[in-house]
């Protein structure tokens, strides 16, 4: 079999629904199978998927179980040669899948391939990720580098730190040798972390611009209000504990600490003066402080 598709879904039935429609008009001539992960959803993702997609494989958990440790049932059950997991806030444009294939067998250290990915109105989205060092954390806790270009600047193909898990193609034989997500990963980090993994084992991590994935962005994440950030945070420590040390873990935190602060101050300012929105943000920033000592990463998590 040529691909696997795996989504993860929580709560996006109407999202998962026109997504799993562009992944079937866009199979072309791939032996292609689609696993469904649902993550306890109390909507209706299960009907839909019985009543319009009954040839896709569908794990229903009981609880949601995090992206990392989802994506991994799934891929015990994966049979292509090649791995696509895809959020189903996504979809899938013209013959992307075919040539994302077609690329993979022609590169064969290419553990990761990710494509060109698109924002709502068909502007580039920022998916090629470098390492999120000091050096990252730092220029984003003083407002530095907001205007780069996304993909690190990058038209055309190239190997690059690690791509967006949001469309991330993978060579189930490279798969086979780093093995699955890191389970300890629960809402962000996990695909950096792969990444990684697999460029210290000597296989590629590329970007190539083979085709487009429209990314909406936000989908189930949109319901977890200053919580997100919370996770995103621990992610984020989790890497730099991970790779760095106990004293990378303790710096990364500090200084993102600081950001979320720095923030709750100037936001709390705006909002002295009246600027509209600045209440609401300063709230969020507040929120995300007084949660703080839950993005240290907990040990034993998996």
């Amino acid at each position: 079999m040529d691909l696997t598709v795996i989504l993860v879904n929580w709560n996006t039935h109407e999202m998962l629904r026109d997504c799993l429609a562009t992944v079937f008009a866009g199979q072309g001539a791939l032996t292609m199978e689609v696993i469904v992960v649902d993550n306890g959803s109390t909507d209706e993702s299960l009907a839909m998927l019985a009543a319009h997609f009954p040839q896709v494989g569908v794990i229903a958990n009981v609880t949601n179980r995090g992206f990392a440790a989802a994506n991994n049932q799934a891929l015990s059950w994966a049979r292509g040669r090649h791995v696509l997991l895809l959020n189903t806030d996504t979809l899938v444009r013209g013959d992307v899948l075919c040539a994302a294939v077609h690329w993979l067998d022609a590169h064969p250290k290419a553990a990761v391939l990710g494509p060109r990915v698109l924002n709502r109105d068909g502007t580039v989205q920022d998916s090629v990720k470098g390492w999120p060092g000091f050096g990252y954390l730092m220029r984003q806790t003083l407002g530095l580098g907001r205007n780069r270009a996304p993909n690190l600047g990058l038209v055309a193909e190239a190997e690059v730190p690690a791509v967006s898990g949001c469309a991330m193609f993978v060579r189930r034989a490279a798969l086979a040798e780093v093995g699955v997500l890191d389970e300890a990963f629960f809402f962000y980090g996990e695909e950096t972390d792969w990444c990684r993994r697999f460029a210290v084992a000597g296989w590629g991590v590329h970007f190539a611009p083979v085709g487009e994935i429209v990314h909406f962005g936000g989908g189930a994440a949109r319901r977890l209000d200053h919580r997100r950030d919370v996770m995103l945070t621990e992610g984020t420590v989790r890497l730099h504990r991970k790779h760095g040390g106990l004293a990378a873990g303790l710096a990364c935190y500090g200084l993102l600490l600081g950001f979320n602060a720095s923030r709750a101050v100037l936001w709390a300012g705006l909002a002295l003066a009246r600027r509209p929105g600045a209440r609401d943000r300063a709230q969020h920033f507040a929120n995300v402080v007084a949660d703080y000592p839950r993005a240290w990463p907990q040990e034993g998590r998996a």
